[in-house]
């Protein structure tokens, strides 16, 4: 497929029918709407969801971390360092001597608290734009996509 444009390109231009081109577009659209509510509490979304992990997971291993986000292990590993660099995630060994096990610290869940109305805030921009059936349909989606992909 060729595409020429000339002048000033408009948005349907973009709207390609390849659909990995079309996820990552929603998707960098999408996180930039996380990411300036979050930016009030000092933290983008990748971060926020890894603290919102380990909340719930309590410990994890980076395994199970990239696993569950679908990351690769070199975003993860970079994006661990920064929570540990900030103070607001711990590391410790596992039993067997090479695992190493993620935990919230102190600092983790008060940031995590923090940052929680800002998340919902960009939740509820996103949902009010969409409306309910449209949110609904949004997220059934992308389960169906992220699940098909993975078995591709």
């Amino acid at each position: 497929m060729k595409i020429e444009a000339q002048g000033k390109a408009a948005p349907a231009l973009f709207d390609l029918p390849c659909a990995c081109q079309s996820l990552r577009r929603a998707t960098r659209v999408v996180t930039r709407i996380y990411d300036q509510e979050l930016a009030k509490a000092g933290i983008e979304i990748t971060q926020f969801g890894l603290l919102t992990a380990l909340g719930l997971m309590r410990e994890a291993n980076q395994k199970t971390l990239s696993a569950g986000f679908a990351m690769d292990s070199t975003t993860l590993t970079r994006t661990l360092g920064l929570l540990l660099k900030q103070g607001w995630v711990r590391v410790r060994r596992g039993k067997d001597r090479r695992e190493r096990l993620f935990s919230l610290t102190g600092a983790g869940k008060r940031q995590l608290a923090e940052a929680q109305p800002y998340w919902e805030d960009a939740e509820q921009k996103l949902r009010r734009k969409l409306g309910d059936a449209g949110w609904n349909s949004m997220k059934e989606a992308v389960s169906r996509v992220t699940e098909a992909a993975a078995q591709a």
